[in-house]
């Protein structure tokens, strides 16, 4: 694996057929304060995320819920956040899970406290790149590493496809549900994060008090801007904050 100076370098991708860990010249500069909405997720990851950095008990992460809520910005704050406390992110992408115990074990010795960054993660039901992922979540004979958590985002709340035939293999024991051993496999990934977080989609109001966020120096026709950001999201089908900044950018570059 490629050496990364991790004073001076806070965010690394992994990019296993180039030359391993490359390091992130250019951050998202979004910040925790520009998230809107999602209060309480924000809260609860934050105060996982400064015991990691204390050296406390610490969970691995599973944010799931809507597209465009905040999930991935959420993780990404956090890093900006808590950078100069120590905090490194290495991003991984779903195929190259197969070496996820690698790229860990280079992680687990040194000072700084690393989150392993999963966006947009899930798997059909013939995939098993997920194994990869649940030995080093939890497993594995040997125990994870005090300074390396994994924060995974995905549009689905257990990671695995859940097809109809599943319900198949439900049976009914003593007033108790029982799932079948194709189903025990996929919540076993999901159970393996020890903090889940939610993220639903937002109502108008909600979306609207993210647009007056983006547009706060605007001094023209409000109602006229909250028309014309209605009919941006609707255009989209979404009230998301992704859409909310998607407007902003439209509007800013027609200015």
């Amino acid at each position: 694996m490629t050496a990364v100076d991790w004073h001076s370098t806070i965010a690394a991708v992994w990019r296993p057929r180039g030359a391993g860990l490359r390091p992130v010249r250019r951050l998202d500069p979004v910040r925790l304060d520009e998230l809107l909405g999602i209060d309480a997720q924000k809260a609860e990851l934050v105060r996982n995320t400064e015991a990691l950095l204390a050296g406390r008990p610490a969970r691995n992460a599973l944010l799931w819920g809507s597209r465009g809520t905040g999930k991935s910005s959420l993780i990404k704050a956090l890093l900006n956040e808590y950078a100069p406390a120590g905090l490194r992110l290495v991003e991984m992408d779903k195929d190259d899970l197969v070496d996820l115990a690698a790229v860990v074990d280079d992680l687990r010795e040194l000072p700084q406290r690393f989150i392993v960054f999963c966006d947009d993660l899930s798997f059909e039901t013939e995939e098993t790149l997920y194994k990869h992922l649940k030995s080093v979540l939890e497993g594995s004979i040997e125990l994870p590493p005090e300074n390396v958590l994994v924060y995974a985002t995905s549009n689905r709340r257990h990671l695995v496809a859940e097809p109809r035939s599943d319900n198949s293999d439900v049976e009914l024991r003593g007033g108790e549900l029982h799932y079948g051993d194709a189903v025990e496999e996929r919540l076993s990934l999901a159970d393996r994060f020890g903090l889940w977080l939610s993220f639903y989609p937002n109502g108008q109001a909600q979306y609207l008090a993210i647009v007056d966020r983006l547009f706060a120096g605007y001094r023209g026709d409000r109602e006229a801007l909250h028309l014309a950001a209605c009919q941006f999201a609707l255009a989209r089908a979404s009230r998301s904050g992704r859409t909310a900044r998607q407007f902003w950018q439209e509007w800013q570059s027609r200015q």
